[in-house]
Formats: structure tokens, sequence, C-alpha cells
């Protein structure tokens, strides 16, 4: 069955816990934000130098009813309102995602409303239309903490990973830098900082794989800035950490930019999306904003409320699958590996 012949308002309150924020959101029609809380674990994570899964699940556990509640106040929207319920399936922590998918279920079998799993990588894509309006075919540049990925999707909802990394992701290997770097957990935002603020930068390779590939590889670049940290430290030489990081972060750009224009180029896309945590990298979207303007190619960046985990994207993910009456049956559980390409909807 499906919803998209239905002239009445869609509320869909949606819930994300697969890592380290608690998020709840209201989205209406799948692109306006009614409300989308998100309560952060950084503080508690921080000592222990990145995420530990057994904490990050209790502190979802303490929060999410309180989380709920205050979504649902600040969207004005009843719960009689809602039409659906969503969260986050996979992938993500175990123990995390279970938190929220429980949450769910109790919420959509008290509420009697229909139940939505969805993809947390489809979430950031989609978190580009709560602002923007998508064109297909379109290729996503997926850039988190878990995960570097290049999507191509050639209609609405339907994806297809065309290249991946192959062991860090780049928010792993910017975490590692900054913590050789002694920057406290998340690192990401202190490298990108020290990156911009150097005058000059330590040369370090690019790992560009076989010619024609699109995957990644962050691990030897983490590698190479270790050993220069150690080699000058045995020269018993100062090093400038601002030029170790802009060095680190340009062979980062330049890896992610030039495939993603080639991948764009090549399957004749119309926008290129970037989405992921790493997003909110000022680097990142300078370097692709200035060459996708020399290529002359869209690009869609969502403003940094929007790029790390949160609710609402989720919402919007869910409402591809709500209009066209996909439902999830209370059988649903946390799946840490979900595939994207297997949550494509079907119609």
């Amino acid at each position: 069955m499906s919803n998209e012949r239905n002239d009445n308002p869609s509320y869909i309150l949606a819930i994300e816990t697969s890592c380290d924020e608690t998020s709840v959101a209201v989205i209406k029609n799948g692109k306006e934000i009614l409300s989308n809380i998100v309560a952060s674990q950084i503080e508690t994570h921080k000592r222990f130098g990145g995420v530990v899964p057994e904490v990050a699940s209790r502190k979802h556990v303490e929060t999410i009813t309180v989380t709920i509640e205050e979504a649902v106040e600040e969207s004005g929207i009843a719960l009689t309102d809602l039409s659906a319920i969503a969260v986050t399936m996979g992938p993500g922590l175990v123990g995390a995602l279970l938190v929220g998918v429980v949450a769910a279920k109790s919420l959509a079998l008290a509420l009697d409303l229909p139940l939505i799993g969805t993809h947390h990588i489809a979430g950031h894509i989609y978190a580009n239309q709560l602002v923007h309006e998508m064109e297909y075919p379109c290729l996503a540049l997926v850039v988190s903490g878990g995960h570097t990925e290049l999507v191509l999707m050639e209609r609405e909802g339907v994806f297809q990973v065309i290249g991946r990394t192959r062991d860090d992701a780049v928010g792993e290997a910017y975490d590692k830098v900054a913590r050789a770097l002694q920057f406290p957990y998340p690192g990401g935002p202190h490298v990108d900082r020290l990156a911009q603020e150097a005058e000059g930068a330590v040369e370090l390779p690019r790992a560009w794989l076989e010619p024609g590939s699109y995957d990644f590889s962050f691990s030897g670049l983490k590698s190479a800035v270790l050993n220069v940290i150690n080699q000058t430290k045995m020269r018993n030489e100062n090093l400038d950490f601002s030029k170790v990081a802009r060095g680190f972060q340009e062979s980062v750009i330049d890896v992610l930019t030039e495939k993603s224009i080639r991948a764009a180029k090549e399957y004749g896309v119309k926008q290129l999306v970037l989405c992921g945590g790493v997003a909110a990298n000022r680097g990142l979207r300078e370097a692709l904003t200035a060459r996708c303007d020399k290529e002359g190619l869209p690009l869609l960046i969502p403003p940094f409320s929007l790029c790390s985990d949160n609710a609402a994207m989720i919402g919007a993910a869910a409402y591809l699958k709500w209009k066209r009456g996909e439902i999830t049956t209370q059988e649903i559980k946390g799946e840490p590996t979900l595939s994207l390409e297997a949550w494509s909807v079907q119609s």
C-alpha cells in the first residue's frame, strides 16, 4: 500500500541511538523539522579517548525517555497525531541500537502506529533533503567516524555503493592522528583548526589504490603521520604540529575530492552530496566547493547541525519508506552491519 496519494500531512517521530548521541525528532512530510533534540555523550567518553560501547548503551537508557518527551513537546504535535515511528536499526553499536529499537517498538505498539526501521547512512545522505532539493542520479560522499563511502543513487532511495574504505574511515583516521598530536577526543575538529592555521605542510602520501578504483585507504596515511612524529623525536628535533595536521588534511581531502569528481563524471550525476560527521570539516567543505564550482557540478552540503548523528535525518530517510507503504514488523532488531544497498526502497 502506498501513501503517496494521501493529502494529509505525515508526522514521523524518529529515534537515533546508533553510537554516542541520543536523539529524537519529529519530521513533517519528510522535509520539515518540527523538533530535533540531541543529547550528546561527548563529555562522558572524552576521558576514555573514544566511545565505550557499554557506557554509550547505559547513557542511552538514561536519556531516551526524557529525549522523546522533549521532542514531542517542542514539536507541538500530540502523540495521537503521529503517523509512524522510525528508528535507526543499523549500522552502529549493537547495544546502543538496541536501546533505540526497543523504545521505538514499545512506542509504536502502545500507539498502534507503523514502525519503520531505518538505515543510519541513508539518514546521513537524506539529511540534505531537509534543506535542499535532491535530483537524480546523484552521488553521495559519506564521511564519518565509521564510514567512508561513495554511494550512487540513480533514483530516490535506491543505493549502490561504488567505493568504500578498506581500513580506517576518515573520522577514525582523524581521531588517531589527533591523539598522536596530543589532542583530546573527538580529535577531528582540532586537526581541522590546526590545519587551517598552518603556514606550510609536511608532505605525506596519497593512497590512490588501483587505477580506476573508488575505494579508500587511510591506515597508511595514519602510519606515515606516526612515522614523522617518531622520527622527529628520535632526532630530538621540534616538530610543528600544525604542519603535520595540514599535510594530513591535504592528503585526505585530495583523495576524497579527486575520487568523488572522477566518479561523478563517469556516472553522469546531476549532484554531488556531502554527508556524515566529517562533512563538518571546514577544509573539506571549502576544497570540495571550490572543485565542484570549477567542474560546474552542483554540491549539496548539510548545515553543521545536520552533519553529526541526529534523529531528523532518520525521519527524512524513513519518509522514503513511509510514502511507499514499506513498513517494518515488530520483529525488527538492531543490525550492526546492516547493508545500505539491501535497505533500498522496493518500489
